[in-house]
Parts: structure tokens; C-alpha cells; sequence
């Protein structure tokens, strides 16, 4: 168990193969029971809560091998896996934010977590960016990676997709054609946000309907992508 969840940690492939992912702290356990989500190890850190936990493993350790185990420095448990959902064709989507090469796991959940809070119909992340699964992904939802709908996609698929779905792509992007993102309705729309170093891929560009951008005092550096996304997502929902 313990080199299970040093590898479920670590390690992508491991968590791929297992289809299970690894979770950190009682309000994450909490919300996992909340959203129906399937668990299927505990560890505890000297003492176990009272939790119903049926058909999950259950494991004590003594504070030195839990720490060990542990993703997060310091955690007071408990450290627990949850089985990775099965692959869905969804259903219609109202609208969706997509993600291209943000790397950064906290922005990605982040991301998640606010499009949770919008009531965003899908995240979609292609497939340059961080793991879905990943414990820094998993631990910035906040939860709300067993709530809100994610779907992995490979850039050449989506165009497929946004017609299936009948969603305008729109990206953000500082073009000189780019509009006033205070100028469009977006709330049956897909929009895209790249990285804050390297922005959208010519090829994703290339797709959307038209670049919008985010206004700023004219000094203002970038936005981070998280930001970026949660600015627009918000005029989505709006």
C-alpha cells in the first residue's frame, strides 16, 4: 500500500493503470462522500474519523510513514484514492472553457473549481496540459473535480466536438482583430485559454470564430492563465 500510493502521487502512468487517483485531507474525503465519488483506500494519520466508508481499505500509520506517504507536507489525513470515472460521451453542452498548454497543475484546478462555481457545462483539457489527476490538480478543486464535467481531448478532435455540440469557438488572444470581451455573448460558446508564456497554438487559432480579449490598464502585464479563465468564464455565466 505504501509504494502504491508513492506511485499514485508521482507518477501518471501509475494512476492511469490503476484508474484510481490519490486525494488529501478530511474536507476532500468529505466531499467525495458528498458527490458519490467511488473510494477505495484510506490511510489515516495515527487515529481514524469517524467516516462510513463501505468497501474501502482502511489503513492507520504512525505519523513518520503517513508524512512519507502523504502528497502534502504536513497533512493531518487523511491521504485516501478514488476510482477514476469511465469516459462519457456528454450530452449537450451549453458552453465549455477550453484549455491548451497550461502546465501549471494548481491553474488547472483552479480552472476547474471556478467553471464548478459558474455552473460551466464542460472543462476540456488537451492534451499538453497537466494532469487531470495529478495531486496538485486534485487538491486546487477543492472538490469540485467530483462535481464539475472534464473531458480530455486531443486537438485534432475538437472541431469534431464543438460541431457536435454546435459551440462557436472563440479564443483568447491579443490580436489585432480581437473584440472587447464586454462586446460578445459567450453563454452558448466555447472559449479557449492558452498558457500565460506561449498563449494559443496558430493551429487552435485557426479554428475559432474570433479572438477576444480581456481589457487592462494599458501597462498591466498578462494575466495569469487561472485569472485569464476565471474572467471570461464569469462573463459566460453572466
Amino acid at each position: 500500500m505504501i509504494r502504491h500510493f508513492r506511485e499514485l502521487s508521482s507518477d501518471s502512468e501509475a494512476r492511469r493503470l490503476s484508474g484510481e487517483y490519490l486525494c488529501d485531507g478530511l474536507k476532500m474525503l468529505d466531499e467525495a462522500l458528498a458527490s458519490g465519488a467511488k473510494i477505495l483506500r484510506v490511510a489515516w494519520k495515527e487515529r481514524p474519523e469517524d467516516r462510513d466508508l463501505p468497501g474501502a481499505e482502511q489503513y492507520v500509520l504512525p505519523a513518520e510513514l503517513f508524512d512519507y506517504v502523504s502528497p502534502m507536507k504536513n497533512s493531518p489525513g487523511p491521504v485516501f484514492t478514488v476510482a477514476i470515472r469511465g469516459c462519457t460521451k456528454p450530452g449537450k453542452l451549453k458552453n465549455a472553457l477550453i484549455l491548451e498548454g497550461v502546465q501549471d497543475p494548481g491553474n488547472v484546478g483552479t480552472v476547474i473549481r471556478t467553471a464548478n462555481a459558474f455552473g460551466i457545462g464542460a472543462v476540456i483539457l488537451l492534451e499538453d496540459c497537466a494532469d487531470l489527476y495529478h495531486p496538485k490538480t486534485v487538491r486546487s478543486t477543492m472538490g469540485a473535480i467530483f462535481r464539475q464535467t472534464v473531458l480530455g481531448l486531443r486537438r485534432e478532435a475538437l472541431p469534431d466536438f464543438l460541431r457536435d455540440q454546435r459551440l462557436p469557438l472563440y479564443g483568447a488572444a491579443l490580436h489585432q482583430n480581437a473584440a472587447d470581451l464586454r462586446t460578445l455573448d459567450l453563454k452558448h460558446a466555447a472559449v479557449a485559454v492558452g498558457s500565460e508564456g506561449h498563449g494559443l497554438s496558430p493551429e487552435l487559432l485557426e479554428l475559432c470564430r474570433q479572438c477576444v480579449i480581456i481589457p487592462m490598464q494599458p501597462e498591466s502585464e498578462s494575466l495569469n492563465a487561472a485569472v485569464a479563465a476565471s474572467v471570461l468564464m464569469w462573463e459566460m455565466a453572466r
